[in-house]
C-alpha cells in the first residue's frame, strides 16, 4: 500500500509562507514533497514526475485551481488532488468533486487533518493500481458470483466510474429503471473500495413502513414503540466504518431524509425512542428508480440532500439500449447447455423490455420449460414479447404511411408554389390544418 512507502506529494500554492511551512511539515513527516507557485510549474513537475498526491490552491495566479485539475488529468490521470481554498462555496466543492477531487478544505488548515487526507489519498490511489482489473474482470463476463454483463458502450462507460469512485469514501448515486441491476452496481462498488474486507450493508426503503424504516435505519431503544421489547441498534450502526447500500431511497419519508442528510454531514443520529447522540463513519452507496430533482422540485424529495448525494451519480442504461448486450445476458440466463432459434436475439432486441433484465431473466427461465430439447422458440416466451414482431410489422406501416403522407402535401405545396391558401384548398383542408401538417412533417424546414 502507498501509506507503508513512500508517498510523493507535490504541494501548488502561490502563498510562499503557506508552502514553506507546509512543505517544512511534509518532509519531517518522511513524505517526498516538491513544490510550485503557479499551474504552468506545476504542470511541467507532473510532466517529469508521478505524484501519489497534489494539493492544490483553487486560486492561482495564472490558472484556476478547477482548470489545473481538468489540465493534470491530460498529464497524470492516477495522481490524487485535494483542493484547497479561502472562499469556499458548495458549488465550488461540488465542481471540484466531480472532476475527480478526492477532498475539497478551506484555508486555514490544520495540518494534521492534511496529512490524514493525504495519507488515505495515497492509499487509495495504491488501492485503485490493486484494482485495474476491475474492468476486464466484468467485461470478460465472471457473472458466476453476480457481477454485471455487458460490452456496449454505455456499459463501459458505468465500469470507467465504478473503477474511478470505487476506491474513494464518498456517497454514490445509482440511478436507472427499474431491473437494470442497481444492487450490482453498489457491490461492484463495495467491492473495489477501501471497506472492500467489511460487509456490504443494504436495506430497500419500498419494503418497510416509515415507522420500522426509521428503526432499521437508526436503531430503536427498549419501549420506544409498541412490540419494542429490547433495544436494538441500526444498520447505521451495523455498518459503522463500512458501507451501506440503500436502494430506492426516492421512497423515503420527508422526516428520514432529515435525519440521513445529518448523518451524511456530520455522522450523527439518534436512535428511535433515545436522545442520546450516537455517531457512524458509514460510506452511503445510494440508489432510486426516480427522478429525484423532479422530486426536489415537486416537494418530495429534500433539495439538501438530493445535492449531497448527487456528488457522484452513475446512470444505468436501460435494457433497450444496450445492443447486443442482450444477447450475453439470454446466453449468461440460459446456460451452456441451450441454444436459440435462428433469429431469435434480433427478434427480441425489437422488444422494450420495461423490466429490464429482471424481465429478461425470468423471460428465458419461463422458455426454457416450456422449450423441447434445449432450444429456446419466441413461441416459449410470455405473449407480449412474443407478439413483438407482430408490433413491429404495425410500426413499419405506421412509418410507411407516415412517408407516403408527407410526400404528397410536398408534392401539393411546390406545385401550388408553396401558397397555403391553394395548397390546403388542393388538399381538401383547412389552412389551419394545412399549418399543423407543415409543422409535423418538418415541411417548411425542407
Amino acid at each position: 500500500m502507498a501509506s507503508q512507502k513512500q508517498i510523493d506529494l507535490l504541494l501548488v500554492d502561490d502563498d510562499e509562507y503557506l508552502i514553506e511551512d507546509l512543505k517544512a511539515y511534509f518532509l519531517r513527516q518522511k513524505l517526498h514533497v516538491q513544490t510550485a507557485r503557479n499551474a504552468h510549474d506545476a504542470l511541467a513537475l507532473m510532466q517529469k514526475h508521478a505524484f501519489h498526491v497534489a494539493v492544490f490552491d483553487m486560486h492561482l495566479p495564472d490558472l484556476s485551481g478547477l482548470d489545473l485539475v481538468r489540465r493534470s488529468r491530460e498529464t497524470d490521470a492516477d495522481c490524487e488532488i485535494i483542493m484547497l481554498t479561502g472562499e469556499g462555496s458548495i458549488e465550488t466543492a461540488v465542481e471540484a468533486m466531480k472532476l475527480g477531487t478526492i477532498d475539497y478544505l478551506t484555508k486555514p488548515v490544520r495540518m494534521k487533518e492534511l496529512e490524514a487526507i493525504i495519507r488515505r489519498a495515497a492509499q487509495t490511489q495504491s488501492l485503485r493500481k490493486q484494482n485495474e482489473q476491475l474492468r476486464s474482470l466484468i467485461q470478460n463476463q465472471q457473472a458466476a458470483n453476480g457481477e454485471m454483463i455487458g460490452q456496449s458502450e454505455p456499459m463501459q462507460a458505468v465500469y470507467r466510474l465504478i473503477e474511478r469512485v470505487g476506491p474513494t469514501d464518498k456517497a454514490v448515486l445509482i440511478q436507472g429503471e427499474s431491473g437494470t441491476g442497481k444492487e450490482l452496481v453498489a457491490r461492484a462498488i463495495h467491492r473495489t473500495s477501501l471497506l472492500g474486507d467489511f460487509p456490504l450493508v443494504t436495506i430497500n426503503c419500498a419494503a418497510l413502513p416509515e415507522q420500522l424504516l426509521e428503526s432499521e435505519l437508526f436503531g430503536h431503544e427498549k419501549g420506544a414503540f409498541t412490540g419494542a421489547t429490547s433495544a436494538k441498534p441500526g444498520l447505521f450502526e451495523v455498518a459503522d466504518g463500512g458501507t451501506l447500500f440503500v436502494d430506492e431511497i426516492g421512497e423515503l419519508a420527508l422526516p428520514l431524509q432529515a435525519k440521513l442528510l445529518r448523518v451524511l454531514e456530520d455522522g450523527s443520529f439518534r436512535r428511535v425512542g433515545s436522545i442520546q447522540e450516537r455517531r457512524a463513519d458509514v460510506r452511503l452507496i445510494a440508489a432510486t428508480n426516480r427522478d429525484l430533482l423532479v422530486a426536489a422540485k415537486e416537494g418530495a424529495f429534500r433539495e439538501d440532500l438530493y445535492y449531497r448525494l448527487n456528488v457522484i451519480t452513475i446512470a444505468l442504461p436501460p435494457l433497450r439500449q444496450r445492443g447486443n448486450d442482450l444477447e450475453l445476458l439470454v446466453a449468461k440466463f440460459a446456460g451452456p447447455d441451450w441454444q436459440c432459434e435462428p433469429g431469435l436475439i434480433e427478434t427480441l432486441k425489437l422488444y422494450d423490455w420495461p423490466g429490464n433484465i429482471r424481465q429478461l431473466r425470468n423471460a428465458v427461465e419461463r422458455a426454457k420449460i416450456l422449450a423441447d430439447e434445449n432450444v429456446l422458440q419466441l413461441d416459449n416466451f410470455p405473449d407480449e414479447v412474443a407478439a413483438v414482431e407482430e408490433h413491429a410489422d404495425e410500426r413499419q406501416s405506421v412509418e410507411d404511411l407516415g412517408q407516403l403522407t408527407r410526400q404528397h402535401i410536398v408534392q401539393i405545396y411546390e406545385a401550388n408554389n408553396r401558397n397555403k391558401t391553394k395548397a390546403a384548398q388542393a388538399l381538401g383542408v383547412s389552412r389551419r390544418t394545412l399549418y399543423r401538417l407543415l409543422q409535423k412533417y418538418g415541411i417548411e424546414r425542407s
